[in-house]
């Protein structure tokens, strides 16, 4: 099978795009990272997923982008609490991280150099994203070019690198339907932008709110409530 790097969080996006990357075919590598979040704790639930799905291989990288700060998830910012959809749908929020996506996937580039892997999963969403300029098409598009001009295996022509984001023009009910289809345990998943130290969601920051909404358009049940017997 060709490989394949997935970017994992934990979360049911990107435990929805490892699902459909094996799905099409791939040996898939999935990679986390601990980059000094407050949700630290999605690490455990990206633990699970890899071991529950079967990756290949689980890396998680160690990086500190709380030496820059400027967002909620790496500051002493507070995460915003019970906005309306009105207010996540208007300009960027607080819990946005500086180029997070434009270093998780330069690292995924390293990695896909070293595995001769020509792909990368990538599970952004350009519509429920709570307004994260890295998670828009144009994003994407840019950040391909820029790979293949970046790495030896693209200059000597060995390898092609493509990053797959199928989730992209995808609601968040769509994404739950697709993740249920193939069969995903949501319930080993993680949203919440500032949870319990057990890993309890908050129930009110934008993640959950989000999360929240698209199980009940989707008209599926949301195995993490069942894990904290929410």
């Amino acid at each position: 099978m060709p490989r394949a790097i997935c970017l994992l969080s934990g979360g049911l996006d990107s435990t929805t795009c490892l699902a459909v990357a094996r799905r099409e075919g791939f040996d898939c590598y999935a990679l986390s990272f601990d980059y000094g979040q407050r949700h630290i704790f999605e690490l455990e639930a990206a633990r699970r997923v890899a071991e529950s799905m079967g990756a290949a291989d689980h890396r998680v990288t160690k990086i500190d982008l709380r030496l820059f700060g400027g967002s909620a998830l790496t500051d002493a910012i507070d995460v915003p609490k019970h906005r309306s959809a009105g207010e996540m749908s208007t300009g960027i929020p607080i819990t946005y991280v500086p180029a997070r996506n434009t270093i998780f996937l330069s690292f995924a580039m390293a990695w896909a150099e070293v595995l001769e892997a020509s792909d990368i999963f990538l599970g952004v969403n350009a519509i429920d994203y709570s307004g994260y300029p890295d998670c828009r098409p144009e994003f994407i598009a840019a950040f391909e070019s820029m790979a293949n001009l970046a790495t030896k295996a693209g200059v000597e022509g060995r390898t092609k690198l493509t990053i797959h984001t199928p989730l992209l023009k995808l609601s968040k009910a769509d994404i739950i339907r697709l993740g249920a289809s193939l069969k995903v345990d949501f319930g080993l998943t993680h949203s919440c932008y500032d949870p319990a130290p057990n890993g309890r969601p908050c129930l009110g920051c934008d993640s959950c709110l989000l999360r929240a909404k698209g199980f009940e358009e989707a008209g599926v049940r949301d195995g993490l409530l069942d894990r904290y017997d929410i």
